[in-house]
């Protein structure tokens, strides 16, 4: 069973203003993944689709949150919890970084994601 000290974490270039770094996934022998992400006010990520559910919990900072023609707030304690299909995106909002753990039931779920608008991430 491996132990992940975060702060060895590698991080993965993802867009500007928003970080990301790939806890645990096949790398530790995983059949899923598990990511650390940071995003500076403004920043997010445009409306997509996955292919499998996405777990988003937020730690710290606050998100519009954008799902299917809805719109949320979530800050702290909040979990967005998003089934396959479903079109989703995010802008960070207030003044402060929003802190997330993102968890996806399979390994790289962004080969698999259909961007709506926007595109891609740097490091997908």
């Amino acid at each position: 069973m491996p132990i992940i000290d975060h702060t060895k974490a590698p991080e993965t270039p993802w867009r500007p203003g928003y970080r990301r770094w790939e806890l645990a996934g096949p790398k530790q022998g995983m059949s899923c993944e598990l990511s650390y992400h940071v995003g500076a006010p403004g920043t997010g990520a445009p409306l997509h689709v996955h292919e499998t559910d996405e777990l988003i919990v937020v730690m710290e900072g606050t998100l519009k949150v954008r799902l299917g023609n809805e719109i949320h707030e979530a800050g702290p304690d909040h979990t967005l919890a998003i089934p396959p299909g479903t079109a989703h995106g995010f802008t960070v909002t207030g003044d402060t970084d929003a802190k997330m753990i993102v968890f996806f039931p399979t390994p790289n779920p962004f080969g698999k994601t259909t961007y709506l608008e926007g595109t891609r991430p740097a490091g997908v």
